[in-house]
């Protein structure tokens, strides 16, 4: 049968062709919205200094004397904003819309419990059924999160920003990573548990902290001791025997090293990463004794909350995460799917934060070196503006300073460029129905005709004569069936069952007609156990039409469908042919039916045919 055992290819083009096409219209919705909030802000910047000259003033507001950003609230902000950005770039690339499920998703689920399947699957599901949108959208929010966090350093917006993160990261770490596999099997540290987004939501935690939390070491301690005790607990981890770590040769690790070399990357890395599988497979036993000391030592130092120690258990820990994402996670983000720089990026950020909270308490500082983004003078919060006093009875941004109105336009656009990444990913997850590019991805885009349909006078399942011409004034979905068949005929059948569904009222407009496609088992009494099958039985507009095979034979070549009898004369293979014809006699459309090797592929035909016949409908 045409077309079975077949899948899509990650490089397809069309798909590729559309990510890029989406891609590109919603960039010029981006620009858009930054458009829109300069304009705002150019508008504030005007009214104020018209209203300064009015006064017989020349200067413009200037932010009002505060504390600086807390250093480590800086660096978590700043590193968690840059690494949402590196992710929304990874994004960008042309394998994402149809390789992550398969190569990153459903391989990260594949050891973990059924329930943890059953719920990563549904949002396999999500992104199966529509490729493009949700790597578009995906693209959008994650760029949006990570420039949001960049360009609003102080007060709501910026604690929002944080919020946000840690509610995309979720997502992520639940339907993206299956929970980190933290209940999978072989759960390491060495491997990326317990998920790289993880470390994101704890960064967003941090940034949504009131800035109080900052102005004590306590903050430092708790992160340092919580890291310190997660080190230790995955050492005990490491250690736990019958795992396959002390193993070498054939060892858990020893495998997933030599796999990696064989991503696609440079040279000079794969043989790096190949050259320590080969080590670690000569000295298993020795490797992971090294890396449960190294863990307990580094988490023991951490926890003692001493500067100097927790310095000496920072570098070994950076250096330990160095080696570990260069030889074991291979940078984490090559061969073309790699969606993140997997954990050890986003840990040791988490534990930077740690050690400068504990060492570095903010300080007073003036406006000059103060965040930039503050509200006007003797507002309680400084992204906030004041009440007007009785003495003044100016509006809130005409007095707050240039550099407030300035961040707050540039969050409200990174906020827009969220929501547009946003809306199309919440509008797939409520869609049940495939998009109709996976199918032309498989088989072609739908050829579009407009000559007269080749007549046909047969007669239907219950031995009723039909006609083309007695369908005239309906517009007619035609296909070809095989009564016995038990691959793609079923399918089709259901495909066009579906489409009949999703036409909801304006089914009485439109008659599905299939035409027997066996010179064999070709009665009537075929096509009503096929019907019965397939639930068809209860359909008032399906025609499962047959005759004598002369007649048959005239129809078959009529629409060029080739028939040739295989396997004893117990099936036939036949093309796999859709035709919409409307309600005037006319074709209008010729679709390949094959319903490709999963149910996807079924799905999205139901929704391309569908739109075809509502095209022909309305025209």
């Amino acid at each position: 049968m045409p077309g079975m055992g077949r899948a899509r290819q990650t490089g397809n083009s069309l798909i590729v062709s559309s990510f890029h096409t989406a891609l590109l219209h919603q960039l010029l919705v981006v620009l858009l919205v930054v458009a829109v909030c300069a304009i705002g802000f150019n508008v504030v910047r005007t009214a104020q200094y018209r209203r300064l000259r009015a006064q017989g003033h020349t200067n413009f507001p200037s932010a009002r004397p505060t504390t600086a950003e807390p250093l480590a609230r800086r660096v978590v902000r700043v590193g968690f904003g840059v690494l949402w950005i590196l992710d929304g770039l990874l994004q960008l690339q042309s394998s994402m819309p149809l390789g992550l499920p398969s190569g990153v998703i459903q391989p990260a689920a594949s050891t973990s419990p059924q329930w943890v399947q059953h719920i990563v699957n549904s949002g396999v599901t999500i992104w199966s059924n529509h490729p493009v949108q949700a790597a578009a959208a995906t693209v959008w929010i994650q760029l949006g999160l990570g420039i949001w966090l960049l360009v609003a350093p102080r007060g709501r917006w910026s604690r929002l920003g944080g919020v946000a993160g840690v509610g995309w990261g979720l997502l992520v770490w639940v339907f993206g990573e299956a929970f980190g596999a933290i209940f999978a099997p072989g759960l390491t540290w060495l491997f990326g548990a317990p998920g790289a987004v993880l470390f994101y939501c704890v960064g967003g935690v941090l940034v949504a902290l009131p800035e109080r939390a900052y102005a004590s070491k306590r903050l430092g301690r708790t992160i340092l001791t919580l890291g310190g005790l997660f080190l230790i607990g995955m050492a005990v981890l490491q250690a736990w025997p019958g795992r396959g770590y002390w193993q070498g040769r054939g060892g858990t690790l020893t495998a997933m090293v030599q796999q990696m070399s064989k991503t696609s990357q440079p040279g000079f890395l794969s043989s790096w990463v190949g050259s320590f599988g080969s080590f670690v497979a000569a000295h298993g036993w020795g490797v992971n004794l090294f890396v449960v000391l190294a863990l307990t030592g580094i988490g023991v130092l951490l926890i003692s909350g001493r500067p100097k120690p927790v310095l000496v258990g920072l570098v070994a820990l950076g250096v330990l995460c160095l080696a570990d994402w260069v030889l074991v996670e291979d940078l984490g983000f090559l061969g073309g799917t790699g969606t993140d720089p997997n954990s050890m990026l986003p840990m040791a950020l988490f534990f930077v934060t740690g050690y400068v909270a504990l060492v570095r308490i903010p300080v007073a500082a003036d406006a000059d070196v103060a965040a930039p983004v503050t509200g006007p003078a003797g507002a309680a919060d400084p992204t906030e503006p004041a009440a007007p006093g009785p003495a003044a009875r100016t509006r809130w941004w005409e007095q707050a300073s240039l550099s407030y109105v300035a961040r707050t336009a540039a969050v409200v656009a990174a906020l827009g460029i969220v929501l547009i990444g946003s809306a199309p990913m919440a509008l797939a997850s409520v869609n049940r129905h495939a998009d109709p590019i996976l199918s032309e991805a498989l088989d072609g885009t739908p050829n579009a005709v407009d000559i007269p349909a080749p007549p046909f006078q047969l007669i239907d399942q219950h031995g009723r004569p039909v006609s083309l011409a007695s369908l005239h004034g309906h517009v007619v979905a035609l296909t070809f069936l095989d009564p016995v068949c038990t691959s793609d005929c079923p399918l089709i059948a259901q495909e066009f069952r579906q489409a009949d569904q999703q036409l909801s009222g304006q089914d009485a407009q439109v008659d599905f007609v299939a035409i027997v496609a066996n010179p064999i088992y070709r009665s009537v009494s075929f096509t009503n156990a096929f019907d019965r099958q397939e639930g068809l039985t209860h359909m008032p507009n399906w025609y499962y039409l047959t005759g004598s095979v002369p007649a048959l034979q005239r129809v078959w070549a009529s629409y060029g469908v080739e028939i040739q009898t295989i396997a004893n004369g117990a099936m036939v293979a036949h093309a796999d042919l859709a035709f919409v014809i409307d309600a005037h006699g006319r074709e209008r459309d010729a679709l390949i039916t094959d319903p490709g090797p999963t149910q996807v592929f079924a799905s999205s035909f139901t929704s391309l045919l569908t739109n075809r016949i509502d095209q022909v409908l309305n025209s």
